[in-house]
């Protein structure tokens, strides 16, 4: 077959051959990038699915949780190695902390309802704040909460680690147990519904950052600027005062909540707080037949 020309102004030239295949791989890519950057793309979020979700995340989070093996033997060995290693650096001052708390009752019952009920409430508070205030920030800042605790499953499974409360000989006081309140599912009757041996990295200072790291970023009430930088402090003063971790258990609470925003940055190309706050949607599409010219 002779090959085709195009007699151009300079003379013939060899056209270049069109390849259909060329326009599906291209079409297909377009496809795929585009797919891609609607999936990135804020979108406005739906209860019904939201509530869906969450239910569903939290019920799998605490069912892989509760399924880590315990290793009993593991994790106090662990706890013995944290509270050397803090010895070592002069910050293993969780037993003066808890046994004073404990000495003041109005204040150590009160820590141990806080530590029962506002790990919850206030991170679903956050959660309802952004789902209505915040839209188009929602779904990213979702995710660095889910991806935070995603990467804490891995730490209970790799690194068991035992309480403060629970260590032997170790002089620490379990206040659920001497005050007889209802704050902790690791003690008392409700010790065999949840893994004790849990406590590395902390969620509780996780979750807790995360609501103050979002108010702090968001809101533009002072005050209440101010109580998202208060809420984790005191969160951190409660889990140790009431032995239910370490320090370095809150070190490990912030790595993960370090991860949980690289995640959300490297997904949706900026930090929750830097994404629009409202969601726009795009106008709709003319139909077809008011495009279509009007016949005399």
């Amino acid at each position: 077959m002779s090959e085709t020309t195009v007699t151009t102004p300079e003379g013939p030239a060899e056209a270049v051959p069109h390849h259909v295949a060329d326009d599906v791989t291209d079409e297909s890519g377009q496809t795929a990038r585009s797919v891609l950057r609607r999936l990135r793309s804020p979108r406005r979020p739906r209860l019904w699915f939201e509530i869906l979700l969450i239910a569903v995340s939290y019920w799998t989070y605490s069912l892989i949780r509760n399924a880590v093996p315990e290793q009993k033997a593991e994790a106090l060995r662990n706890a013995d190695w944290i509270w050397k290693a803090e010895q070592q650096l002069g910050i293993a001052v969780e037993q003066s902390v808890n046994h004073a708390a404990n000495a003041v009752t109005w204040l150590i019952v009160g820590m141990n309802y806080y530590y029962a009920t506002l790990h919850f409430v206030v991170t679903l508070g956050v959660l309802v704040w952004l789902y209505r205030s915040h839209p188009g920030r929602y779904a990213a800042t979702r995710l660095v909460l889910f991806a935070t605790t995603g990467v804490a499953l891995v730490g209970y499974y790799l690194y068991p680690l035992a309480p403060p409360r629970l260590m032997t000989g170790g002089g620490f006081i379990d206040t659920v147990l001497v005050h007889q309140t209802w704050g902790s599912m690791a003690s008392g009757d409700l010790k065999n519904m949840s893994n004790q041996y849990a406590a590395m990295p902390s969620m509780h200072i996780g979750w807790s950052l995360w609501c103050g790291v979002t108010i702090f970023a968001l809101t533009r009430v002072p005050w209440v600027r101010v109580l998202g930088l208060v809420y984790p402090a005191a969160t951190l003063v409660v889990i140790v005062a009431t032995a239910n971790h370490f320090w370095l258990d809150a070190v490990g609470g912030v790595l993960c909540l370090g991860f949980g925003y690289t995640v959300a940055r490297a997904w949706y190309g900026a930090l929750p707080h830097a994404l629009p706050r409202l969601v726009h949607q795009p106008a709709a599409a003319p139909h077809r037949s008011a495009l279509e010219p009007t016949k005399a």
